[in-house]
């Protein structure tokens, strides 16, 4: 698999893109600010639908545009399928395939696979539980992207949920215990919540069985010593992993639950809640990352679990694209190499820097000069050619996220840049984020 072809309109700083890409290696090279992570940022949304650097999608649509649109021509396995996303703040987005519009931007997941490793993935360590369920749950959508269903139904009835909680909780305290809320549509939310839920833990603890080894090996080969682990922890006790038997135990763990929720005016138990537990282990039994490891640890275990979703995505015998975002810069000389040998084989790696010599030497491939509102392919650069290069490095690093000149004059949109008025809206507590 890999993207032929990226056409961005009113996307962070660019009024419009067209931007033609190869097989192997591309290196965006470009000074700080000039909007090299836009594009990997981009390519990841038109993968995940959601980015890797906020949570909401108004500061992807460029200051003073209503939508941004992302359209990316994906070749696999001989045939090429072009998938678009119109991003509008506010409303509902829309997405078509091949020109022609689905009936919710989720139906174009899976066309376009991409791991992605960044200076933001130690949050997968060192950030809140968040981070992680949301990682989790973003590589079970990568893997089987009708999950993305399972997502947004058990959001939808989580929200319902909580409404009637917060409706409950509010009676219970105007009337100082001497009203009873009516709590009768409480056990249908339960139910759907339960079933939802059951489906989605199943599903994440299935993933974890086949990440978890390939982890540890990881985190082996960049350390120099095993003892990575992923655990699993719910919010509720767990004694199987079947989907009917999580539905009974999420099911009774609710009504347990029940006299605190209604209390506090939320659910408080559900896979909203649970963990992934990073833990290392020394030699006297493991320790969780976060709090234990090491700058450089913390580092190697981010790694180490980026590159494991890589090689389980290639298990399923589609090999997704690659991208490195200005992270060559940040690793040491044993974590470039490994990092620099995932990478040569690739079927397609694309990455950014701020100088070419950020980029370890034996990564040849085509170099794309960033700037000015404009992304320029260059000429493909072989190993040896790039060990004779000298620039000055940037020291710091700090991508503009709306940023770009005023006076760039936008690219002339194609009449079909976005999807046609008509299309069928998503609702948007289904879109798969």
């Amino acid at each position: 698999m890999r993207l032929s072809h990226l056409s961005l309109v009113d996307f962070r700083s660019y009024a419009g893109l067209e931007l033609p890409l190869e097989a192997g290696v591309g290196v965006l090279v470009g000074r700080n600010g000039q909007g090299k992570t836009n594009v990997i940022e981009a390519i990841g949304y038109l993968a995940n639908q959601a980015s890797h650097r906020v949570a909401q999608d108004a500061p992807l649509v460029r200051a003073g545009a209503e939508r941004a649109v992302v359209r990316g021509a994906v070749w696999h396995e001989d045939r090429t399928a072009l998938v678009e996303l119109e991003i509008n703040p506010g409303r509902s987005n829309r997405a078509r395939l091949n020109r022609s519009p689905v009936n919710r931007p989720r139906d174009v997941l899976g066309y376009l696979r991409t791991v992605l490793f960044a200076p933001e993935d130690l949050a997968l360590v060192k950030g809140d539980p968040s981070e992680r369920r949301r990682f989790i749950d973003e590589l079970l959508v990568a893997r089987a992207p009708r999950y993305a269903a399972v997502r947004a139904d058990y959001d939808r009835a989580l929200k319902q949920r909580n409404a009637l909680l917060r409706s409950a909780s509010m009676v219970r305290r105007a009337a100082r215990g001497g009203q009873t809320p009516d709590l009768s549509t409480l056990d249908v939310w339960d139910a759907h919540l339960a079933k939802a839920g059951a489906q989605l833990l199943a599903a994440r603890l299935g993933l974890l069985r086949g990440l978890a080894p390939l982890v540890d090996k990881a985190y082996g080969t960049i350390a120099g010593h095993p003892g990575a682990n992923l655990e699993y922890r719910p919010s509720c006790p767990l004694e199987t992993e079947t989907a009917a038997e999580l539905e009974v135990a999420l099911a009774e763990a609710l009504t347990r639950s029940r006299p605190d929720e209604v209390e506090r005016g939320i659910t408080l138990v559900g896979p909203h809640r649970d963990d992934l537990a990073l833990t290392i282990d020394y030699g006297s039994g493991p320790l969780p990352a976060k709090g234990y490891a090491s700058h450089g640890e913390s580092w190697s275990f981010a790694l180490a679990v980026k590159l494991a979703s890589y090689e389980l995505l290639r298990s399923d015998g589609i090999e997704p694209v690659l991208l490195l975002d200005d992270v060559f810069a940040e690793l040491d000389s044993a974590r470039r190499a490994h990092l620099v040998s995932v990478a040569s084989a690739a079927e397609q790696v694309l990455i950014t820097a701020a100088v070419e010599q950020d980029v370890p030497a034996e990564l040849g491939g085509v170099r794309y000069s960033v700037g000015n509102g404009e992304v320029t392919k260059g000429s493909a650069r072989s190993a040896a050619d790039l060990g004779n290069t000298a620039s000055e490095r940037v020291p710091e690093r700090a991508d503009a996220e709306n940023s770009s000149p005023e006076d760039t004059a936008p690219a002339d949109a194609p009449s079909d840049d976005a999807p046609s008025d008509d299309a069928p809206s998503d609702d948007a507590a289904e879109r798969a984020r």
